[in-house]
């Protein structure tokens, strides 16, 4: 029996089966998808751009300043390694150990002259009896302490070389905030460790205490124990001051050094004659405001200041230079060997800089009136 013609609808039926296979077969067929809106045309043009900023060639690789300055300075920078003997008062008794004891101590220097002539700090070196100097290369020296002044925590030692590598000098007169700084020492017993920050501060005469005779500079960088007396250097490879001091704080720390102008200073005084030298006038000062001004006009009978920002004379000590130089109480210290000072520790610092013996020129205002006086320091006594 003869089939029948498909009818219309069979044909529908089988078109669409064929066509529903061709799909499965071939559906990655992007014209057909994307007609259909399974898939996105594509993007006409350039792809979008994430970034306008202009093109530059990479940088160069190039010499690193603190690389440079520490290659400069470090071979001239030593260990100092102490020992001083001290007195065991239960020596001997119910086995406490011997009446006398050996103590070590550690800390930094460097060299300044080729024949062995150390910078280090005065507490480093103070009361020992001996003293072994290590360069970074591995030798070893005895030391000689020259001298160490105290007041300033500067000291001198010396060790039998030649042709040392030497640490150039700079000048901390000129030093900003602002400018690198490179510690370079042994903390905690880890020899030629180097730390970088920034200078922080300058002339930060109270970082350590009132009163002090230094003007330090302030740093962040890392400063341990161990790295006192060594060097603090500027970019140039020169050293700009010794570290000294530490100040912690939670989450924090601050650094202080002595400007190498003052420690150079105090080690000429040193190697002349073995020992500082640090003049005094003999007055006590105090900061004057407007508001202690007018409490002090207030109450006193004797003493009428002006309502000013000054520095006040308190007292003088009898028979002292400022007594024979005119210097009265109740005075205001406006200058001191012509350089302006607004508080008692710049009147501090610029006596300082002046020399037993010779007239030091003061200008002070008594009474509304400006008067140039002269005044003579004298020694400081040892032990003050």
């Amino acid at each position: 029996m003869a089939s029948a013609a498909p009818t219309s609808r069979q044909r529908l039926l089988l078109w669409l089966g064929i066509s529903m296979l061709g799909v499965g077969l071939a559906g990655c067929n992007p014209s057909w998808r994307q007609r259909l809106g399974l898939e996105p045309k594509p993007a006409e043009g350039p792809a979008p751009s994430v970034s306008d900023g202009p093109s530059s060639a990479p940088l160069q690789p190039g010499r690193n300043v603190i690389v440079s300055a520490v290659e400069r300075v470090g071979p001239a920078v030593v260990r100092i390694d102490t020992l001083k003997r001290v007195s065991n008062p239960l020596g001997n008794l119910f086995g406490a150990g011997p009446s006398i004891q050996q103590q070590a101590g550690q800390g930094s220097g460097f060299i300044t002259r080729s024949d062995g002539l150390i910078f280090t700090n005065a507490h480093v070196v103070e009361g020992a009896d001996q003293v072994s100097v290590t360069l970074p290369d591995g030798r070893s020296y005895s030391g000689k302490v020259l001298g160490g002044d105290p007041l300033t925590d500067v000291a001198v030692v010396k060790v039998v070389a030649e042709k040392l590598p030497v640490a150039p000098l700079g000048n901390s007169d000129d030093l900003k905030p602002g400018e690198w700084a490179i510690a370079i020492g042994n903390p905690l017993g880890l020899n030629n460790t180097v730390t970088a920050g920034i200078i922080s501060a300058v002339e930060r005469t109270n970082a350590v205490g009132a009163g002090q005779r230094v003007p330090y500079i302030q740093t962040d960088a890392a400063v341990n124990p161990g790295n006192s007396g060594g060097p603090l250097i500027n970019a140039s490879g020169q050293v700009i001051g010794i570290n000294t001091a530490i100040r912690q704080a939670p989450g924090a720390g601050l650094s202080f050094a002595i400007p190498i102008n003052l420690a150079k200073r105090i080690a000429q005084q040193i190697i002349s004659t073995g020992q500082a030298s640090h003049p005094f006038i003999g007055v006590r000062l105090q900061s004057l405001t407007p508001q202690l001004a007018r409490e002090i006009n207030a109450t006193s009978k004797t003493c009428k200041v002006p309502e000013v920002n000054a520095v006040l004379v308190i007292e003088v000590v009898e028979g002292s230079p400022a007594a024979r130089g005119g210097i009265r109480p109740c005075d205001l210290i406006r200058r001191v060997n012509g350089t302006q000072v607004k508080d008692p520790s710049q009147v501090q610092l610029a006596v300082d800089r002046g020399r037993v013996g010779q007239a030091m020129p003061l200008i002070v205002e008594r009474d509304g009136k400006k008067l140039e006086l002269s005044v003579r320091p004298a020694e400081l006594p040892r032990g003050e």
